[in-house]
């Protein structure tokens, strides 16, 4: 085993690590015995997985580091995204084996649940318990992310390009271990205290553990047809909101929490447009639910602030349907959603952070065009790690992801429209939705959705929750890697 950990196949180890997570659920047996005929749709896969990988582990124990930087960040975009589509596929067939999903629809919950989505083909009335369990499970661990989670047992050299490629750009601690286990520990011991909180407020113990596991990683599965809305319990919803807002924070910016660094906190840029976007868009919603369906002030804040921290933190927690909301209400919440939820945090979007150093420059922009004196002004963004100047690289890739961020959804919004046969109105929600990784869903997505409109949210999530780039450089490494060993077999 110790050989295991210590190889630089990263291929094997992460069948192994996916393995075994496929195990995990089977827990639940222990108390809901009735599910036991259907742990080997879990054990089959698993097991496979892990004889698999211990061979490649045994069999090639070393991997060649990459001579150079640019190397280096195709290689790692390559093992996350190799990673990503073999925990899909894994996550995926114990829906398949036990005969419950069609493999598309089985591949959609596998990627909605590891991406932290939400969005479910799954009927929820019919899933027992240990399936329930996968679910909630995938969501938990996909908020960390399968690079974090192997590089709690294992580092090496490239171990900081890996964890990078995966969308964590800061660290809690110099080193980088220090950092992964740090980010554990604050995740487990909220875990713990959402469930407590929970079960003191009505749900049984596995609903607790199951909405704490999708809240704090901002998935959004529930094991309630009518999600949150189903328990009709104002303490639940703050309990959920607490937990959401956890979620989508960045760890860096916790763990200044957990120090008590209430000043730094203040400061973080990302933070402020959180909170600003959170009041203004509670209350517009508020006053417009109470004019259009007739509820009274307090009962619109409180559906307004629970769906737009749901929306923002692309959690994708409902506590009522959205088809009988006002055109403009929805609007917002699509806007909420496509801005989505901190860097470097469990959520999804286009991250507060880069919408804020795009406000920035459009600001500076303006005042240079305006201003009759020709001066430079810097301009700066608070993080975790203090004051950090915008400058024009900072400004080029967060404006570059942007434009890109808004052309694919722009496209899967008009495939959508085209292929589910709905109203643009429904199908810019959907995808906002399965792009920002949220979950909310307007009433498109379900068992009966087309295999071809499942794919096409899928193509979104993936996007959405590996931040597009890491995608693209992935597959441009997949075949360039391909090009090589074709060449080098025609000259033999």
């Amino acid at each position: 085993m110790n050989r295991i950990f210590k190889s630089n196949n990263y291929f094997g180890q992460f069948l192994i690590l996916i393995g075994i997570l496929l195990l995990i659920p089977l827990i639940t047996v222990i108390f809901y015995p009735e599910d036991i005929s259907q742990m080997y749709a879990f054990v089959i896969p698993a097991v496979w997985a892990i004889i698999l990988g211990l061979c490649i582990c045994y069999i090639r124990p070393k991997r060649k580091s990459p001579q150079n930087w640019r190397s280096s960040i195709h290689e790692g975009s390559l093992t996350v995204l190799y990673a990503w589509l073999i925990g899909i596929i894994l996550g995926a067939m114990p829906f398949v084996i036990s005969g419950q999903l069609t493999f598309v629809q089985a591949l959609f919950e596998a990627v909605s649940g590891w991406t932290t989505t939400g969005l479910s083909v799954v009927d929820v009335t019919k899933v027992n318990h240990l399936f329930q369990f996968h679910r909630c499970f995938m969501q938990f661990c996909g908020g960390l992310g399968f690079i974090m989670m192997i590089l709690f047992f294992v580092q090496e050299n490239q171990a900081a390009n890996l964890y990078n490629a995966e969308g964590h750009p800061d660290r809690l601690e110099p080193r980088l271990i220090n950092t992964v286990r740090m980010i554990f520990g604050i995740y487990f011991v909220s875990l713990v205290l959402g469930s407590i909180l929970y079960y003191i407020f009505g749900m049984n113990w596995f609903d607790s553990i199951f909405h704490a596991m999708c809240s704090l990683s901002t998935g959004g599965f529930s094991t309630q047809v009518d999600s949150i809305g189903a328990y009709h319990s104002i303490a639940i919803e703050w309990v959920t909101i607490l937990l959401m807002v956890i979620g989508t924070t960045n760890f860096a910016v916790l763990l200044l929490m957990v120090k008590r660094k209430w000043r730094e906190v203040e400061k973080i840029s990302e933070l402020r447009l959180f909170t600003v976007l959170v009041i203004i868009s509670t209350i517009l919603i508020a006053i417009m639910l109470s004019y259009s369906l007739y509820l009274s002030i307090s009962d619109g804040l409180r559906v307004a602030v629970f769906n737009v921290v749901s929306a923002l933190s692309t959690t994708g927690y409902a506590t009522m349907s959205y088809q009988s909301w006002p055109t403009t209400a929805v609007f917002i919440l699509i806007i909420l959603m496509i801005i989505g939820g901190g860097y470097g945090s469990t959520a999804g979007g286009m991250k507060l952070t880069r919408v804020y150093i795009a406000y920035q420059t459009l600001k500076k922009t303006f005042r240079e065009k305006i201003s009759s004196k020709r001066s430079v002004n810097k301009i700066y963004h608070y993080r975790a790690q203090g004051r950090t100047e915008i400058n024009a690289t900072l400004m080029q890739d967060t404006m570059s992801y942007i434009l890109i961020y808004l052309l694919i959804y722009v496209v899967g919004t008009i495939l959508m429209s085209y292929f589910a046969q709905c109203d643009l109105q429904s199908a810019m929600f959907e995808f906002a939705s399965a792009l920002g990784t949220v979950g909310l869903s307007i009433g498109l997505t379900g068992p009966q959705t087309s295999a071809i409109v499942l794919i096409i949210e899928m193509c979104g999530m993936l996007l959405g929750r590996l931040e597009i780039f890491v995608v693209f450089i992935g597959i441009s490494a997949m075949f360039y890697k391909a090009k090589k060993v074709f060449i080098r077999k025609n000259l033999v």
